[in-house]
């Protein structure tokens, strides 16, 4: 029985060296897919909000602010990265163009019966430490609600909704080396 014991001991022990060893050669990588390189710190300027030079868009009240903060958490949840307020490895810059209410769809009364808000961002990176990674783009996210409701009353909801995925998306765009 105790060569029985040993076998199982060297089971074991040959199993956790294999996965510390696994473990650490992606070192790189973690569990979010992100793949930050060299990089030990990031930035993300302030977001301004420019979508009242969009027509048919609003200025939404500290929408920059709720945006830049939303950017900055996922960051910082998802990587190992530091926020720094200037001179990051990685630095994400732009401005806010479009954020806009509009009909979706018509009820028999010629009333909005579904109206959308949409949220567009242009976003600029940059990485030190990987130059060939920089990119400017723009990205849109949208909510649907009811045309019987005001957005006053789902913007907090539509905001969650559409920052998350922005900023999954500009993250992705980013940081997801698939």
């Amino acid at each position: 029985m105790t060569c029985d014991v040993r076998k199982m001991k060297k089971i074991v022990l040959l199993f956790g060296v294999c996965f510390l060893g696994f473990s650490q050669s992606c070192g790189i990588y973690n569990f979010s897919g992100a793949s930050t390189g060299t990089a030990q710190s990031f930035q993300v300027n302030f977001f301004q909000n420019y979508a009242d030079q969009s027509p048919g868009s609003t200025i939404e009240p500290q929408l920059d602010r709720d945006f830049t903060n939303a950017l900055q958490d996922l960051i910082a949840n998802l990587t190992s990265l530091s926020l720094t307020s200037n001179a990051g490895d990685l630095v994400y810059e732009g401005e806010i163009v479009e954020y806009r209410v509009s009909p979706m769809s018509a009820s028999a009364n010629q009333t909005a019966a579904q109206n959308r808000l949409t949220m567009s961002v242009n976003v600029r990176f940059y990485n030190t430490t990987k130059e060939d990674s920089d990119f400017e783009q723009r990205f849109s996210f949208f909510f649907d609600f009811p045309g019987t409701t005001l957005l006053e009353n789902v913007k907090s909801e539509a905001h969650e909704v559409i920052f998350e995925r922005i900023t999954q998306d500009i993250f992705n765009a980013s940081l997801a080396d698939w």
